[in-house]
């Protein structure tokens, strides 16, 4: 599997004695389907989170079993990287200087520096 980039994200879930705040980096594969989210041991005891994996995937936190967090789990498309990136980035206006080949070149070069270019 070839890494695309990787996300670091700051993960803030409210607690009633105190916010637990993950900072997990999500690697971005490619052709990856992700169905598994996993967070090590050592977040299981220190914050006594339990993840299930019924019919919609959810966590819960400490004793309190009643308040539960969904995990959403998204497939990746199956259309070619560069042909989302394009369909997002439809609105884009590249100039009309450029050959077809050189906007090309340009739109693969974004894609693959996206994270510089793109908040999330």
């Amino acid at each position: 599997m070839i890494s695309i980039w990787t996300i670091i994200k700051e993960i803030i879930i409210p607690h009633r004695k105190s916010n637990i705040r993950l900072n997990p980096e999500f690697e971005v594969l490619e052709d990856a389907h992700i169905q598994v989210f996993l967070l090590g041991t050592d977040s299981h005891r220190m914050y006594g989170i339990d993840i299930y994996n019924s019919r919609n995937r959810h966590i819960t936190i400490g004793k309190n079993k009643e308040k539960k967090f969904l995990l959403d789990i998204y497939q990746m498309s199956n259309q070619d990287p560069l042909e989302e990136f394009l369909s997002k980035f439809k609105e884009g206006q590249l100039s009309s200087n450029l050959t077809s080949k050189q906007k090309l070149s340009l739109l693969k070069i974004l894609r693959k520096k996206r994270p510089t270019f793109f908040h999330w």
